[in-house]
């Protein structure tokens, strides 16, 4: 009799493992199907959601970013990649001695403010560029490689790495009104409304 027990004991473990490896797919179908699962910006953190999430972004840019410049490091570059960020960039980051701005502050994960503290100096440029080729999956970071150009590109690259260092120049931009940066026509944000004309038809009013 003992050794009849004995071999429904890999039955009964394989039974309990098959059981378990059901389990837990269908506990998270049932997490995420209910309405549990935290989707909302304002949710918290799901566990070890950060850790994981830094570890694999982290592991990919180390084996996919540039390990070389192909620009150097020039006035021009720095303005070009200051008018760029501007344009493209400083909406979610926030420019140099403005409060950030109120998409900044509804987004999850929060974007990094990169000209307040150190920024991204202390990163590699190749690791800011791919960044800005790639985007970041589930960040509101969007990869811009099909809207911009690979120098384009650089050039914010570098104007980030070097954002303690930049010329008199290239601040100036960044800080400047944005219109009178590009050189664009400041356009209103609510533009008069003109007097609707009178109907054809309508009648003189009254004297």
């Amino acid at each position: 009799m003992k050794t009849q027990k004995g071999r429904f004991k890999p039955v009964k473990f394989i039974a309990g493992l098959l059981l378990g490896l059901l389990i837990v797919p269908f506990g998270a179908y049932l997490y995420f199907s209910g309405g549990s699962a935290p989707v909302a910006t304002t949710d918290s953190d799901i566990p070890f959601e950060n850790f994981f999430a830094h570890k694999a972004l982290n592991a990919r840019i180390a084996k996919e970013m540039p390990k070389t410049v192909p620009i150097q490091a020039t006035e021009a570059n720095y303005l070009a990649g200051a008018e760029l960020y501007k344009q493209d960039c400083a909406v979610c980051h926030g420019l140099p001695l403005l409060p950030k701005t109120a998409i900044a502050a509804g987004m999850y994960p929060r974007p990094p403010l990169l000209f307040e503290g150190k920024g991204v100096t202390d990163d590699e440029p190749g690791e800011s560029y791919w960044k800005i080729f790639n985007g970041i999956r589930l960040t509101g970071m969007p990869g811009f490689s099909k809207s911009l150009s690979e120098t384009q590109m650089w050039q914010i690259a570098l104007l980030l790495a070097n954002a303690d260092k930049l010329p008199s120049s290239a601040k100036a931009v960044l800080v400047a009104p944005i219109a009178a940066s590009t050189g664009a026509t400041t356009v209103p944000l609510v533009s008069p409304v003109p007097p609707a004309p009178p109907f054809p038809n309508s009648a003189p009013p009254p004297k």
